[in-house]
């Protein structure tokens, strides 16, 4: 069989649910494997026959009949937000959702008590948020982290003493931890649910029962119920997120608890000892976006007002959506830290036509005295048409040598804050455009879109050949 990889190559919103559809829709069955974050993702599809669905857990291409989601043991998973969405993808396909989905027992599971600690924790933070959107995924790997024994997984959905024992001490360890703040949180009356949910002694047993039920609608299952599927089934993973932000590679601390990556899927598809094609498909937005705070040198306040996004509005946690400049610097690097993207999906074409004055960012200008010895080794430097003495030009960022050294990305957002744009202005739109993309990045783009259905995609490599 054939398999397919998408990843997001910006900051997130590039259009990974759009694509994952397209890709269901030109083949028969397909699995779909979530290898990454959890239910903050937010994928929107739309059909030529007016169905609209936010995908969070659920794969993309779950429009499409006889498709089925896989959510792996990289995904934490979130039963209750499962459900919800369950209920809200039933309106739209016959049967129950949840008969076509299989969760790794491995999968670290979010509870309700680290989705409240998680938006009562960024409501103390006031200002210096980091850009959570509130549903636990930092509180739970952090907890996994500390108190390993207390971590749930989506086997232990089968097991009601051991799950409510779980949740009780959680519980209990949230309560220690905030102590006086969480009354000071409770008075405020800004988060009265999740101050409940902390403080009420019936909710662990409560919730155990509810989390044991909910699991009987859904398959637990392992890899080799996905090795099984494999010999049949077309597999497309799934990213969540985009590079930009990934745990190891995004600018520390504005970045997710998840390996947006290549990494994941890769590592799957070796478990899988899966000797098939694969595809690694990188997608795009023909300009670029970034939902929450943290670096974002091309963005545009003109661009934000003239690009506004239905699907992407003013969050509580998440804070505002920005519009900027397609940055080629920044999507080169996340080529380099992708760990293997082939083809490039070019979405949002059709809103990029409509701009007058375009332009894109081709590199940063610094001045060279500004840069530490480390910071200029740091650097991939590019030649200009018309450099300026004194200034270093940056055509992207070289990846670590050692994974978990954040101080490297704190580094290079701090390069990003002292350099400015280099700007190219374009008249280039549709498939033009998509050529001048290609050839800076040095990868062929396989498909384009103009718009929100698969009908409105233009396939330029045949899906087989691309890789």
């Amino acid at each position: 069989m054939h398999a397919s990889i998408v990843t997001d190559l910006g900051f997130g919103d590039a259009g990974k649910g759009t694509m994952v559809d397209y890709l269901a829709r030109q083949t028969s069955q397909a699995v779909i494997v979530r290898f990454n974050g959890g239910a903050q993702a937010a994928h929107n599809v739309h059909t030529a026959c007016g169905k609209h669905h936010t995908f969070s857990q659920f794969g993309s291409g779950m429009l499409v009949p006889g498709t089925r989601t896989f959510l792996s043991h990289y995904v934490l998973f979130d039963p209750f937000a499962l459900r919800n969405e369950a209920d809200a993808l039933s309106k739209l396909v016959p049967g129950d959702p949840l008969s076509r989905v299989i969760v790794d027992g491995g999968a670290l599971t979010v509870t309700p008590f680290q989705k409240a600690a998680n938006r009562v924790r960024e409501s103390l933070r006031g200002a210096g948020r980091h850009g959570s959107v509130g549903m636990g995924i930092g509180e739970t790997m952090a907890d996994m982290l500390t108190f390993p024994e207390l971590a749930v997984y989506a086997h232990d959905l089968r097991d009601l003493p051991l799950l409510f024992q779980k949740l009780k001490r959680q519980q209990e360890l949230k309560q220690a931890e905030f102590g006086e703040r969480l009354a000071v949180v409770s008075e405020s009356g800004v988060l009265p649910e999740e101050v409940r949910l902390l403080s009420d002694p019936n909710a662990p047993r409560y919730i155990a029962e509810t989390m044991v039920e909910l699991s009987r609608r859904f398959t637990l299952g392992s890899m080799s119920i996905l090795k099984r599927l494999s010999y049949e089934h077309p597999l497309i993973f799934e990213g969540a997120q985009g590079i930009l932000i990934d745990e190891w590679h995004g600018f520390h601390p504005y970045t997710t608890w998840s390996t947006s990556t290549n990494k994941n899927a890769n590592a799957l598809l070796r478990d899988l000892g899966y000797l098939g094609p694969v595809n690694r498909y990188g997608v795009v937005r023909a300009y670029s976006t970034r939902h929450g705070p943290g670096p974002f040198p091309s963005e545009d306040q003109g661009l934000t007002m003239a690009l506004p996004d239905t699907h992407n509005v003013f969050g509580r946690w998440q804070g505002g959506f920005r519009v900027g400049w397609l940055d080629l610097p920044l999507t080169r690097y996340a080529l380099a830290v992708s760990e293997g993207t082939d083809t490039i999906l070019l979405t949002h074409l059709d809103r990029w036509a409509q701009l007058g004055e375009k332009k894109v960012v081709t590199a940063y200008a610094v001045e060279a005295s500004a840069l530490s010895t480390r910071e200029r080794a740091a650097i991939v430097e590019m030649k200009v048409a018309r450099p300026v003495a004194g200034k270093v030009y940056i055509g992207s960022f070289r990846p670590k040598e050692t994974l978990e050294d954040l101080t490297y990305q704190e580094m290079l957002g701090d390069i990003l804050g002292k350099s400015e744009p280099v700007f190219e202005y374009t008249e280039l739109s549709g498939e033009a455009y998509a050529d001048f993309v290609g050839t800076r990045l040095g990868l062929p783009v396989g498909v384009t879109s103009y718009g929100r259905t698969a009908a409105e995609k233009r396939e330029r490599l045949s899906l087989l050949q691309a890789a």
